[in-house]
């Protein structure tokens, strides 16, 4: 097995060795350049989708650069989230501090572009020196009559996941405030999706066709005044498990809302989210109606997955993605391709995720948290890799080793979720594996012998 860090030892396992679980939520170890974001970062990926509202980063111009246009977040009407604002802080508000700066950057943004809200993102430089962010908002708000939220998002305050806790606080501060008068028995929430490529609207046409209507998008394709009246929605379902199970569990304990964990990557996590919703209302016609969608859109997309299980039988996979729900429902999906996952992993998975995908696995499986690249080039090499599936930041290294890429993550244009999705990916899966290209890469080569 490749050898990893002493200090990384416990985080990275395979699955069928006996041992116990792994170790996870821990900071990444200095030096390794860890595939982990910030705490800004991480809030920044789950509200920068609100399309409605303005979102300024109150920190150097380098943090709005970072996350300018983070996620490919679609939007069915208003833009303003695409565009990245900064109060640009520098050396001399590093001395004298920068609220004034913060204060009249507000009033200009509200005044050119009348946003629903503003979301206003501590960073580090923030929290050193000092800033009274939340007077401002309050300040602001109060001018202006539009919630103006902090959103403590310093930098240094952990990963990327402890951007996503702030994130929910400040979502908190908006549901509840708006009226729930209309809103009927049969609604949910959309918890975690943050439509890229426009895959919310996909699962908004299912549940439609069930009967089921969706009160709130938190946040892909979002708008401040459905957020508002969020609370008003019978069932809250949780996507992207890592980054709003918070929120859900704090809208069940405020409001009494029950929350389902679900994904909708691959046939059968698609199928489950659908029938789970059926089954919580209890409605047989709404039940029907779910099978018949299933039984219609499984038999349009099924023979696509089997033409392309025919190229993809036997080859070899290796996951990495942010969250650990994503990396289950992929493994799902590869086998249905005829494909084995040699490596599994994420940036913000928890205990119980990983003990359900060491379950998932085939004993041997590497299955690692918080990876850096130079441990994933190893596991890739090492377990022979045909694809690799990650984001942005993984893609140079599967095409320095010449490994076909996927890319599960932020900035793709094609959309992976639903079943069409699940028909996507496999064409996608077919033509980056068996790509002509692959015949040319080192690893296929003879070796050199030695004369």
């Amino acid at each position: 097995m490749t050898e990893v860090l002493a200090a990384r030892a416990r985080q990275v396992i395979r699955s069928g060795d006996g041992k116990a679980g792994i170790d996870c939520e821990k900071q990444s170890v200095a030096g390794s350049v860890s595939q982990r974001a910030c705490t800004f970062c991480g809030s920044r990926v789950v509200l920068y989708p609100i399309a409605d509202a303005v979102h300024l980063v109150h920190g150097p111009i380098g943090c709005a650069v970072y996350t300018w246009d983070i996620r490919g977040a679609l939007s069915s009407g208003p833009e303003l989230h695409r565009l990245s604002f900064s109060t640009d802080l520098r050396e001399r508000h590093v001395v004298f501090g920068g609220e004034r700066q913060l204060e009249d950057s507000l009033n200009e943004l509200i005044e050119r572009h009348h946003p629903a809200a503003a979301f206003v993102y501590a960073t580090c430089i923030v929290g050193v020196i000092g800033d009274d962010v939340s007077a401002i908002c309050r300040v602001v708000s109060a001018k202006y009559g539009i919630p103006v939220i902090p959103v403590q998002s310093e930098g240094f305050a952990g990963s990327k996941k402890q951007g996503y806790d702030a994130a929910c606080e400040a979502l908190m501060t908006l549901i509840g405030t708006g009226d729930t008068a209309g809103v009927g028995k049969h609604t949910v929430n959309l918890l975690g999706d943050f439509n890229l490529a426009g895959e919310i609207w996909i699962i908004t046409e299912y549940l439609r066709r069930m009967g089921v209507e969706v009160v709130a998008n938190l946040t892909g394709d979002g708008r401040v005044a459905d957020i508002q009246r969020a609370h008003g929605a019978a069932l809250n379902l949780v996507q992207c498990s890592g980054s709003t199970t918070k929120l859900a569990m704090q809208m069940q304990a405020k409001y009494g809302i029950p929350f389902k964990k679900v994904s909708y990557f691959g046939i059968d996590d698609m199928a489950g989210a659908l029938y789970a919703v059926a089954e919580h209302f209890k409605d047989p016609e709404m039940l029907e109606r779910t099978r018949a969608l299933v039984a219609e859109e499984i038999t349009e997309i099924l023979p696509v997955v089997e033409e392309c299980r025919r190229d993809l039988e036997g080859k070899r996979a290796a996951i990495y993605v942010g969250g650990a729900f994503k990396a289950i429902s992929l493994v799902k999906a590869l086998r249905l391709l005829g494909m084995t996952t040699v490596l599994a992993g994420s940036q913000t998975g928890t205990p119980e995720d990983y003990e359900y995908l060491t379950d998932l696995c085939d004993a041997g499986t590497v299955i690692v948290d918080d990876s850096n690249p130079a441990e994933l080039s190893a596991f890739l090499s090492e377990g022979k890799a045909d694809l690799f599936i990650g984001g942005v930041k993984e893609r140079p290294l599967a095409y320095k080793l010449g490994v076909a890429f996927c890319d599960h993550n932020h900035e793709r244009k094609l959309p992976l979720e639903g079943f069409i999705g699940m028909a996507n990916f496999a064409r996608e899966v077919r033509a980056s594996v068996c790509s002509p290209v692959w015949q040319f890469a080192p690893r296929h080569q003879p070796a050199i012998k030695e004369v």
